[in-house]
């Protein structure tokens, strides 16, 4: 009971270790450095010119002697790193390929950018005649655009699509983790709603290949959106109309919560909670604009203690949402202490009954998200983010009623499968093996939080407590637990073979909600 009260969790005494020393920070190395060691890396044989590896004729390539890639074949393969065991899951990168069996041809992923739409953002060239519409119907258009030869592209209310998401499993967008890899693991674990890593709308307007690959969607996807992040109407409207066109999902989210400064002081994000002429603006021009159902991500506010969701859930379906969800902290918290679930059901029962209404916050165990649609049944359902990081087979507890005691077996399968996953999304070359066990290892940096069940001695484990330090049932698990990024190296060796010389990791996102005590 005390060790719960100070949020640290009861592990049984007999697998407590002492804690471990402080780890040295390697000095980091400047943007230009970086740069630099790039341009020089990519002129090594390692670094292999596509269109030679998949012919395996030096003389393949267009740019000849121009190329900024290798054409040496004999150093390429003499430097090449041994073949990883098992079958390639997709492969266009011939003598590339970590993979030595018969190369597969299909992908089941969507929602790519095709060339000739991404020249036409590249030149500003691109038409959004249903958005451009909206704009001047609702005098919020920012720039002059070439005339619609359709005048008559408002939607009727009637005519957008319902999505329920009553009793729906949603995984929660989330960056860098929330890939298409890790999503199809959480699909294959129970999970029924997916929706991709947060887009910038500029970025999109843009035709930035990395920003449309969050779009991505697999096969396995059956209820998919994604969301977007933008701070004025007239970025918003289009982006919508774009991605309507392009690509095939089943509904659009735009985050109203985002915390991140870079986000905030564009505008976007948690910011338009101050902003509501704004955000009733953005949510009114992408619903008018699109029949695909618009969802709505936001915090109680922006400041701890001034919560405003309340007085704006009813503007909000007037406005032209189908569904919102309400994470129960302010911008101010981040992601430090407990989510105010309270708040979240007084806004629930505030709501129009026309809108669906999402908890989200802290849900780590079956019994939280029972907890939570018991206490208010208006709930259409929740949304599981940070639960889903740690362990994704939260899933499959919440649909069987159980705490799984998973053994760490069972964890190092659920690895192989997102290391399968990440090999077909991101490529079987040495790029694509690195690529992937990148955002392996940012994976691991927050698995190594789960505590097993049978090592507790209060169950079920509360997404706040603090792990300490302890031992595993056998070596596996106790590698599993530690959060030493050397560990996590040796994990991703299991699955994806030995590093390459002079690799090193560190985590991209850290928490705020495991670095302090009192975050309780």
């Amino acid at each position: 009971e005390e060790l719960v009260a100070k949020a640290i969790a009861p592990v049984k005494r007999e697998y407590l270790l002492p804690p471990p020393l402080n780890s040295v920070v390697k000095e980091k190395k400047s943007k230009r450095q970086l740069k630099r060691e790039r341009i020089q890396e990519r002129k090594t044989a390692s670094h292999i010119c596509p269109d030679v590896a998949k012919t395996g004729n030096p003389s393949a390539c267009q740019y000849g002697g121009n190329c900024r890639f290798s054409h040496d074949l004999d150093a390429f393969l003499a430097q090449k790193p041994e073949d990883i065991p098992g079958d390639c899951p997709f492969c266009p990168y011939g003598i590339a390929c970590r993979f030595s069996s018969t190369h597969k041809k299909k992908s089941s992923e969507i929602n790519g950018l095709k060339k000739d739409v991404q020249k036409l953002l590249w030149k500003d060239q691109m038409r959004f005649p249903r958005a451009d519409s909206e704009l001047k119907r609702l005098g919020l258009d920012s720039r002059p655009q070439k005339k619609s030869k359709d005048s008559s592209l408002r939607l009727n209310a009637r005519e957008k699509r319902i999505i329920d998401f009553r009793g729906k499993l949603y995984l929660a967008p989330l960056t860098t983790v929330g890939n298409l890899p890790f999503r199809r693991v959480c699909k294959g674990l129970g999970a029924d709603i997916t929706c991709g890593e947060m887009a910038m709308c500029t970025n999109l307007l843009q035709g930035q290949a990395s920003e449309w690959a969050l779009l991505r969607r697999h096969s396995s996807e059956d209820l998919f959106g994604v969301q977007i992040c933008g701070a004025y109407p007239d970025t918003v409207a289009r982006t919508v109309d774009l991605i309507d066109s392009e690509c095939r999902i089943d509904f659009i989210d735009i985050n109203m919560g985002c915390p991140i400064d870079l986000v905030v002081n564009k505008g976007a994000g948690s910011s338009l909670l101050v902003k509501p002429t704004r955000m009733k603006n953005v949510i009114q021009v992408a619903s008018s604009t699109v029949e695909k159902p618009i969802t709505v991500k936001v915090r109680t506010g922006f400041f701890e203690g001034r919560n405003r969701v309340d007085s704006l859930i009813a503007d909000i379906r007037n406005w032209g949402a189908s569904a919102v969800t309400i994470h129960g902290r302010s911008r101010q918290q981040r992601y430090s202490k407990l989510a105010d679930w309270g708040y979240i059901y007084e806004c629930t029962r505030k709501s129009p009954p026309t809108l669906q209404v999402l908890g989200n916050g802290d849900i780590f165990s079956y019994t939280d998200w029972n907890d939570h649609i018991s206490e208010c049944p208006e709930l259409s359902s929740c949304m599981i983010a940070r639960g889903a990081l740690i362990k994704p087979w939260i899933f499959t507890e919440i649909k069987e009623q159980r705490h799984w005691d998973i053994s760490s077996g069972e964890r190092l399968n659920i690895l192989k499968d997102f290391v399968h996953h990440g090999l077909e999304h991101w490529g079987s070359d040495s790029k694509g093996v690195e690529t992937t066990r990148h955002f392996l290892l940012e994976w691991l940096s927050y698995t190594h939080r789960y505590i097993p069940v049978g090592l507790l001695d209060v169950v079920p484990q509360r997404l706040n407590w603090r792990p300490p330090s302890f031992y595993g049932r056998d070596e596996l698990e106790t590698l599993m637990a530690s959060d030493s990024a050397a560990d996590w190296i040796r994990i991703s060796e299991l699955v994806l073979g030995k590093v390459p010389t002079g690799f090193t990791f560190s985590p991209r996102h850290k928490s705020n909600a495991y670095e302090r005590p009192e975050n309780g």
